[in-house]
């Protein structure tokens, strides 16, 4: 039997229910065994204790069913939710992959946006690593969803997540899939190829 090629599969990585979304889906579907995991985080201090503050709101990080995914909510969710935004939530999503995944190699990369397009930082980095799959959570409305991707008006931060990955999928030279967690446990992915598939858990 012909072993795939090891691939580099790197994750957005966010303190949201999204990126925890997208780091489920991979660790339960995505990956394997000869691939190495990049955990990417662009670092916006402007935007920080808002983004971590809506997160630690949320009852649970992992209420899907993926196989090994259950593992993360213990490991992840109080740790998050004991300091303040100094946490390095970071090293608590590598120590749930670990867990979830313990042949697969994980890293941790991150830099600081300096005044630029988060989905151009996003894309300069996976060159530099050579990326050969993006995963991100996605956040889209039922209006997006049905209708196609249209540049929204505004400032809102849904428009700006919209944004980033409409555009990596677009834009990026290896494959990007849109992760959207389900309240049924399953998820709807996005790539260019594949428009609002459905994968039941």
């Amino acid at each position: 039997m012909v072993t795939p090629p090891a691939r580099k599969v790197l994750v957005v990585a966010d303190p949201t229910p999204h990126s925890a979304a997208a780091l489920q889906y991979a660790l339960s579907h995505a990956l394997l065994e000869q691939d190495e995991l990049i955990l990417f985080h662009v670092e916006n201090q402007s935007t920080w204790k808002n983004t971590l503050s809506t997160f630690l709101r949320r009852p649970s990080l992992a209420s899907g069913s993926g196989a090994g995914v259950s593992t993360m909510a213990p490991n992840i969710v109080p740790d998050w939710a004991s300091t303040s935004n100094e946490v390095n939530f970071l090293d608590q999503m590598k120590y749930a992959c670990e867990i979830a995944q313990p042949n697969i190699p994980v890293r941790i990369e991150k830099t600081d946006m300096d005044g630029k397009d988060k989905a151009n930082v996003i894309l300069s980095k996976s060159k530099d690593l050579g990326i050969d799959l993006i995963i991100i959570g996605q956040k889209r409305s039922l209006s997006s969803a049905l209708l196609g991707y249209k540049k929204p008006s505004g400032n809102t931060k849904a428009s700006k997540l919209l944004d980033t990955v409409e555009y990596l999928i677009e834009n990026s030279p290896c494959t990007c899939v849109g992760v959207q967690k389900k309240g049924n446990g399953g998820y709807v992915l996005n790539s260019k190829t594949q428009k609002n598939f459905w994968l039941l858990a």
